[in-house]
């Protein structure tokens, strides 16, 4: 363990030492939004792809992050946190070099989308790897005391990043074009680079390293509620501006907003929670605020009542990941704990992914409005999963 995480910590401290360290997923995920309201309309208006191709540029990158989460853990365990961190970081770079040679290619629309899609491809692998990476060594800074603590911030840095990134984004290309971003882009990834290699590492786990199987056995139960409780993160994002023009209304982008705000302000305002009252039972209450707010917005009659719904869904899954995580961790040796955190993100990553393609298929035969019960049913399903799982600790507790 690093000394950092010896020295007796008062709660500023402690952030202070979490934030030292966060701030490199904040510029691995800043890499991240800015391209990402700019790429669709630059593959479809100026190269003159379809919006399937589109479609394929973005999501390259959230097929390399599941598919490189458990590499990223793994290595994290093996190598140290910081070189993992470093290697996301120099990822990020090289999605800006690439954007910058689509740029230049733009005249051959498809090597120009052929070297997009390469960047894509390499930021996920940069994201899964920094991403993965920060959080093992903010752990390690603070001390397994503060795992939850350290995923709550990870995940503010996380979402702010986002948020600041894509408007940015759009006001960066207006100004000078997808060059610019792509530069922006390098400079922010080469800053963040030449930042980490000055903060000292932590201590990497030993050579005993569980085999996959093993890990992913351990993590199994907590990643399959994460799953079901994502897709009420999942149908919010994707679809509200959607179900908001189904409805009529006008709002749609103020309830994305209003569900960010609430997701950063949970995690903001309840830091201690999850080591006060547990994992599991912080969980379980934030499942009945996001049912709750799922299913006002399955029965919204008003705009207002849908903005609520959206508000409470954030509210109530913004402490899920890290509660959830907590348990999962810790139910590994610390030398494998960088495996454990990557696999169970990685059920976060795999929700999202196919929660938007059922969701659509769902819309179609039954209505926009039907996708927010079904997601208020699965994070019904996530609680019973938990409470099972409880009883049963209980139960072998008394044996």
């Amino acid at each position: 363990m690093s000394p950092h995480a010896s020295k007796p910590s008062r709660p500023v401290n402690i952030n202070v030492q979490i934030l030292a360290i966060m701030i490199f997923n904040f510029a691995n995920y800043l890499t991240i939004g800015l391209p990402l309201a700019v790429l669709p309309g630059y593959v479809h208006d100026s190269l003159g792809f379809s919006a399937f191709w589109a479609g394929v540029a973005i999501s390259m990158q959230y097929f390399a992050t599941l598919i490189s989460r458990p590499h990223a853990g793994r290595y994290a365990d093996v190598l140290g946190p910081k070189k993992v961190v470093l290697i996301g970081l120099f990822g990020c770079l090289l999605s800006g070099v690439f954007y910058l040679g689509a740029v230049a290619f733009g005249a051959s629309p498809a090597i120009s989308l052929a070297l997009l899609c390469v960047g894509r491809l390499v930021l996920g692998v940069g994201q899964s790897f920094a991403g993965t990476g920060s959080t093992l060594w903010g752990i390690g800074r603070v001390g397994s005391l503060h795992i939850g603590k350290v995923i709550s911030w990870s995940g503010v840095v996380t979402y702010g990043a986002m948020a600041i990134g894509a408007p940015l984004g759009v006001w960066i290309v207006h100004l000078g074009g997808l060059a610019s971003l792509s530069l922006c882009i390098i400079g922010i990834a080469l800053a963040a680079l030449l930042l980490a290699m000055t903060k000292p590492d932590v201590a990497k786990g030993t050579s005993t390293v569980i085999p996959f199987r093993q890990v992913l056995g351990k993590v199994l139960p907590y990643g399959l509620v994460l799953g079901l409780a994502s897709t009420g993160f999942g149908v919010i994002a994707t679809f509200i501006t959607l179900f908001y023009a189904a409805k009529g209304w006008s709002g749609g982008a103020f309830a994305l907003t209003l569900f960010s705000t609430a997701f950063v302000g949970m995690r903001l305002l309840f830091p201690n929670s999850i080591n006060r009252f547990g994992g599991q039972r912080v969980a379980m209450v934030c499942f009945c605020f996001e049912t709750l707010g799922l299913l006002l917005v399955w029965c919204a009659a008003a705009p207002l009542m849908a903005l609520l719904g959206a508000m409470l869904t954030g509210a109530g899954f913004s402490l899920v990941f890290p509660a959830l995580g907590v348990v999962a961790v810790k139910r590994l040796p610390q030398q494998n704990q960088g495996s454990a955190l990557a696999t169970y993100t990685a059920f976060m990553d795999l929700s999202l992914g196919i929660t938007g393609p059922l969701a659509g298929i769902l819309m179609t035969h039954a209505g926009v409005s039907s996708i927010y019960l079904a997601s208020a049913f699965a994070v019904c399903l996530s609680a019973a999963l938990v409470l099972r799982r409880v009883k049963k600790e209980k139960s072998w507790v008394t044996e």
